[in-house]
Protein backbone atom coordinates (compact mmCIF):
# COMPACT_ATOMS: atom_id res chain seq x y z
CA UNK A 1 0.00 0.00 0.00
CA UNK A 2 1.31 3.45 -0.85
CA UNK A 3 1.89 6.17 1.72
CA UNK A 4 -1.05 8.10 0.32
CA UNK A 5 -3.30 5.07 0.77
CA UNK A 6 -2.16 4.59 4.35
CA UNK A 7 -2.91 8.24 5.12
CA UNK A 8 -6.37 7.92 3.57
CA UNK A 9 -7.18 4.79 5.56
CA UNK A 10 -5.91 6.44 8.74
CA UNK A 11 -7.99 9.54 8.08
CA UNK A 12 -11.13 7.49 7.57
CA UNK A 13 -10.43 5.53 10.77
CA UNK A 14 -9.91 8.71 12.79
CA UNK A 15 -13.03 10.25 11.27
CA UNK A 16 -15.17 7.24 12.19
CA UNK A 17 -13.72 7.18 15.70
CA UNK A 18 -14.43 10.88 16.18
CA UNK A 19 -17.93 10.43 14.83
CA UNK A 20 -18.58 7.62 17.29
CA UNK A 21 -17.10 9.48 20.27
CA UNK A 22 -18.58 12.91 19.55
CA UNK A 23 -21.45 14.40 17.63
CA UNK A 24 -21.57 14.42 13.86
CA UNK A 25 -20.93 18.17 13.56
CA UNK A 26 -17.81 18.16 15.73
CA UNK A 27 -16.37 15.24 13.75
CA UNK A 28 -17.21 16.96 10.47
CA UNK A 29 -15.59 20.19 11.63
CA UNK A 30 -12.37 18.36 12.50
CA UNK A 31 -12.32 16.28 9.30
CA UNK A 32 -12.84 19.34 7.08
CA UNK A 33 -11.08 21.91 9.26
CA UNK A 34 -7.69 20.24 9.64
CA UNK A 35 -6.88 20.07 5.89
CA UNK A 36 -8.21 23.62 5.35
CA UNK A 37 -6.06 25.04 8.14
CA UNK A 38 -3.03 23.11 6.85
CA UNK A 39 -3.57 24.51 3.34
CA UNK A 40 -3.97 28.07 4.62
CA UNK A 41 -0.75 27.70 6.64
CA UNK A 42 1.27 27.26 3.43
CA UNK A 43 3.12 30.12 1.76
CA UNK A 44 1.63 31.37 -1.52
CA UNK A 45 4.50 29.77 -3.46
CA UNK A 46 3.84 26.42 -1.76
CA UNK A 47 0.14 26.68 -2.60
CA UNK A 48 0.97 27.32 -6.27
CA UNK A 49 3.30 24.31 -6.31
CA UNK A 50 0.64 22.14 -4.68
CA UNK A 51 -1.99 23.18 -7.24
CA UNK A 52 0.44 22.56 -10.10
CA UNK A 53 1.28 19.06 -8.85
CA UNK A 54 -2.41 18.23 -8.30
CA UNK A 55 -3.24 19.26 -11.87
CA UNK A 56 -0.42 17.13 -13.29
CA UNK A 57 -1.69 14.10 -11.41
CA UNK A 58 -5.17 14.67 -12.81
CA UNK A 59 -3.73 14.58 -16.33
CA UNK A 60 -4.46 18.18 -17.29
Amino acid sequence: MTNRGKIAVGGVAVGLLLWWLTSFWIALAVIVGVPVVAYLALDPSQRRRLRRVSRKELGR
